[in-house]
C-alpha cells in the first residue's frame, strides 16, 4: 500500500521538483500541495491545500501524513526585515513541525542549509540552525536534515548575489578540497530526498539523519 506525503513550501525550488518527482513515485498514492493561493495539478494524485500561514493550528488535520517535506522559506528580500524572515523561516516552520509530530508523522524530512548554526554570527544561518535544534526536540521517530549548498534554479524574484554566486561558485569550486561546496539545483535535492524518502526505516528505533553537501549529488 502507498503512502500519504506532504510539501511544505511546494512552489519553491525544491518544493516544485518534489511535487512534480513525488507524483510520479510508485510508493505514493497521495500528496498534499501546501500552498498560499491555489495551484492546479494535472496529477490526480495529487490536492492542493491553500492555508493561512498566519493561523496554521486552523488546519492541523492537514499534518496527517505518513511523510512530510518541509521546505518552506523566503529571503530578506522577499520577506521585508528580519522579523518577517524569521516569521516564515522559523515560526512558520517549527509550526508546522509540532502540527506533524501531533499527528504521529513517521518521517520529516527537512531542508536547511550548509552552514546552520544556531550560534552563527549570520542571521540566516543562525534562523536554520536554532530551527533544526526545535525539530530535533520534538522527537520524530525519523528526522531528516538536508544541508545543501547554494540552491540553483527557477525563482520569482531575482537574487543578485545568487546569480553571481551560480556563475562563480562552479569555477571556484574545481580548485582541490572544495568540490563539495559546489551549487545543487532543486531538482537534484528533490530527487535525493525522493530518493531518502522511500527508503523503509526497519530499525524501529528513533534516528536522526544529516545529508550534507556532497552527500547530496550521490
Amino acid at each position: 500500500m502507498g503512502q500519504t506525503a506532504l510539501v511544505l513550501g511546494a512552489t519553491g525550488v525544491v518544493g516544485r521538483e518534489l511535487v512534480e518527482q513525488l507524483s510520479q513515485s510508485a510508493y505514493i498514492d497521495k500528496l498534499v500541495a501546501i500552498t498560499r493561493r491555489p495551484i492546479e495539478y494535472d496529477s490526480n494524485k495529487i490536492t492542493n491545500c491553500v492555508v493561512e500561514f498566519d493561523r496554521l493550528e486552523e488546519y492541523s488535520s492537514v499534518f496527517n501524513a505518513d511523510i512530510i517535506f518541509s521546505c518552506l522559506g523566503t529571503t530578506l528580500k522577499q520577506a521585508g526585515s528580519i522579523e518577517r524572515q524569521r516569521q516564515v523561516d522559523v515560526d512558520y516552520q517549527y509550526l508546522a513541525a509540532k502540527l506533524s509530530h501531533i499527528n504521529r508523522v513517521g518521517h520529516y524530512l527537512l531542508v536547511s542549509s550548509s552552514g546552520a548554526n544556531p550560534n552563527s554570527h549570520s542571521a540566516y544561518l543562525s534562523m536554520k540552525g536554532e530551527l533544526e535544534t526545535k525539530v530535533i526536540e520534538l522527537g520524530f521517530q525519523r528526522l531528516s536534515i538536508i544541508q545543501p549548498s547554494l540552491l540553483l534554479g527557477e525563482r520569482t524574484d531575482v537574487r543578485l548575489g545568487e546569480k553571481l554566486g551560480s556563475k562563480l561558485l562552479p569555477l571556484i569550486c574545481r580548485l582541490p578540497g572544495l568540490k563539495k561546496y559546489r551549487p545543487i539545483t532543486g531538482k537534484q535535492v528533490a530527487a535525493k530526498m525522493c530518493d531518502i524518502a522511500s527508503q523503509e526505516d526497519t530499525s524501529g528505533a528513533s534516528k536522526l539523519q544529516y545529508y550534507r553537501l556532497d552527500e547530496l549529488f550521490s
